[in-house]
């Protein structure tokens, strides 16, 4: 009697399936997001999974990690912001644009209401894959940006290891110290841009734009985003850098910001004192993430 043969293939114990979590990867101009919807379902997001998150080598890689939830407050939604670096935090304009699209075609409607942190946005359909946010009003006085002390916001001096800028502060629902240089393209970004996010005059720390004015109707910015580092688009920052400029007398109410990544429109509402923003919100790709997976930023 001939031996029998063994299985081919060999038979293998059932694989475990692992709970899979759905994702899209968005960006404006750039500035890049992985977007978690948790409105059918709780999801626990702490700083820890969101830092792995956002790592590039170990991680999905991202700017800022977005959850998207149930507005509790009568919005469409509520949107949730985690920096790379894991801190939770009020506002960002060009996420505000990617989950307003994301919203507006699956309401099939040309608006719709986010709340954040920062504030509640309302964001209209700009055409194409353009949103027009509305920010808000600019916080200006000192303590509400917040700083350490009583400082005219609109133009002080910032000495910065002996070198001193030309700075304004603004809130567009988080903190802004806006720079104005001679040329952006060669700011010292990285290695001022650092030492000002932790400035003793910004207790919560700052986003740093560095802005040269090319003609009062466009401006040139690059950012340091608090949390993150350079980065290549910044919609609050663009908002700070454009109110800052028309309060020093150096910009109009409506200007362009040129970007890394592209261009926004801005403009500075003189009727009732509200900012609207208008860019672009890409969706690159979508996937799943195992959680259980992530490996903790080191």
């Amino acid at each position: 009697m001939a031996p029998s043969m063994p299985d081919w293939p060999p038979t293998r114990e059932p694989l475990i399936r692992r709970v899979m979590t759905a994702f899209r990867k968005m960006h404006g101009l750039g500035n890049d997001f992985v977007v978690f919807d948790a409105r059918n379902g709780s999801f626990a997001l702490d700083e820890t999974a969101a830092s792995a998150i956002a790592d590039r080598r170990l991680g999905i890689g991202c700017d800022q990690v977005i959850v998207i939830e149930r507005s509790v407050n009568g919005a469409d939604a509520a949107m949730r912001i985690f920096n790379a670096d894991g801190d939770e935090v009020e506002s960002c304009g060009n996420a505000a644009r990617c989950v307003a699209r994301l919203l507006l075609g699956e309401k099939d409607t040309t608006a719709v209401s986010i709340d954040t942190m920062g504030g509640r946005l309302v964001c209209t359909d700009a055409a194409g894959d353009a949103v027009t946010v509305d920010m808000g009003e600019p916080r200006l006085d000192w303590q509400d940006i917040p700083l350490s002390h009583r400082i005219d916001t609109r133009d002080f001096p910032l000495d910065i290891d002996g070198r001193l800028f030309n700075a304004s502060a603004v809130s567009v629902g988080n903190p802004h110290c806006v720079l104005f240089v001679a040329n952006a393209e060669r700011a010292p970004v990285a290695e001022v841009g650092a030492r000002i996010e932790t400035h003793p005059l910004f207790p919560a720390r700052t986003n740093v734009e560095f802005a040269s004015v090319t003609t009062r109707q466009r401006l040139r910015m690059r950012v340091w985003e608090r949390g993150v580092g350079i980065t290549r688009a910044c919609g609050t920052g663009a908002c700070a850098t454009a109110v800052a400029a028309q309060r020093r007398g150096l910009a109009d109410r409506r200007v362009e910001i040129v970007l890394d990544g592209g261009v926004l429109g801005i403009e500075w509402r003189e009727a009732d004192n509200r900012i609207l923003m208008t860019g672009g919100a890409t969706l690159a790709y979508t996937g799943e993430i195992d959680f259980a997976a992530l490996e903790p930023r080191p």
